[in-house]
């Protein structure tokens, strides 16, 4: 069974989680494991890591003008 925790956190900081968001569905857990990933492998491989963030805020752009494909329309075109 998960157990969940309260923190408390400044509201300039729920602001920046919030434009870490990729849907308004997402979790805030989810969003800081998210942050929390980034951070231990930029460690591990920088290079990698910044070409990983350009990629991830590239797809943050199509998903809010909508340039996207829903699960189901992706298997539509592929035939699934």
């Amino acid at each position: 069974m998960n157990s969940t925790t309260t923190i408390k956190i400044y509201p300039d900081v729920k602001l920046e989680l919030d434009n870490f968001r990729e849907n308004k569905n997402e979790s805030y857990s989810d969003v800081i494991k998210k942050v929390i990933y980034i951070a231990k492998n930029s460690k591990k491989n920088p290079k990698l890591s910044a070409e990983t963030i350009d990629a991830i805020e590239k797809a943050r752009k199509r998903i809010q003008l909508g340039k996207f494909l829903t699960e189901d329309e992706a298997k539509k075109r592929l035939g699934l």
